[in-house]
């Protein structure tokens, strides 16, 4: 079996490492690569799994995760660089890096294969886009699917969709978040508990992923389902169309979108 190391033990590393272990990934086919001597014994003694160093990771593991943080890329890639050789697969989690900035700063002969994450992997419902880079074969790609298909789902999409993707489903969580936060305080404002008011939203929001998922119906049916002519959920969406909610939605993850482009650019 072939060795697979994670460079970057912070949270989105650590739910890569725990989505492994689960889908039953060997604990001696695993490497992590972390500095921090606190957090290298926090892992060894959670997971069983062995903690180097970055140069040692890349010398030794067939697939190298890059779970950094964008602005750290560049400098991982300069200590790990030397140690890699053609054959090898370079995966990198980091928003905004493009392959191309990956693949200028290693050897001729390693694959890079770029992924958009996103939080919910920490419960094993991930939604994780790939883009395979310049010279990446079939079974890298198939490698890398293989990697975050034990945190959740995941889809393949050209390189040149990747900042829409970041604004849909890797800052998406945030923007369902922000929806929840707003009912639950509508529903204090309307007079519930707010421990009332908690439940009755997430088990709405939960159900209603369910149904979309399970039923694989076109969310306007399904909301028109609940629409009665001149009824309480007719009289509700006119004020979210009046207050241009829709609209609102569409800037917001333009502004995600561009702010992605820029990243990259800066990068």
């Amino acid at each position: 079996m072939s060795q697979t190391a994670i460079l970057g033990a912070g949270v989105m590393g650590e739910t890569l490492l725990s989505g492994l272990v689960r889908a039953g990934r060997r604990v001696d086919d695993l490497l992590v690569g972390e500095k921090r001597a606190e957090r290298a014994a926090e892992l060894e003694e959670r997971y069983g799994v062995t903690v180097v160093s970055n140069v040692e990771a890349a010398r030794k593991a067939d697939t190298l995760a890059l779970v950094v943080k964008p602005q750290d890329m560049a400098t991982v890639l300069d200590e790990i660089s030397g140690e890699l050789r053609p054959g090898q697969l370079v995966v990198s989690l980091a928003a905004g890096i493009t392959t191309a900035f990956i693949e200028a700063r290693l050897p001729d002969g390693v694959s890079v294969v770029r992924v958009m994450p996103n939080t919910p992997a920490l419960v094993d419902e991930g939604m994780a886009a790939i883009s395979p880079g310049s010279h990446c074969s079939d079974a890298d790609l198939a490698e890398a699917e293989s990697l975050l298909a034990s945190t959740g789902r995941v889809i393949r999409v050209p390189e040149r969709q990747q900042d829409a993707v970041t604004a849909i489903s890797g800052s998406g969580p945030a923007y369902l978040f922000f929806v929840v936060e707003s009912m639950i305080e509508a529903g204090v404002h309307l007079g519930l508990p707010r421990a009332t008011a908690t439940e009755l939203v997430v088990q709405t929001v939960v159900g209603s992923a369910k149904m979309l998922r399970e039923t694989g119906t076109h969310p306007v049916v399904l909301r028109e389902q609940v629409t009665s002519p001149g009824g309480t959920t007719a009289a509700a969406l006119r004020e979210l169309e009046i207050h241009k909610v829709r609209a609102a939605f569409l800037a917001a993850m333009e502004a995600a979108r561009d702010r992605s482009r820029a990243l990259a650019e800066g990068s």
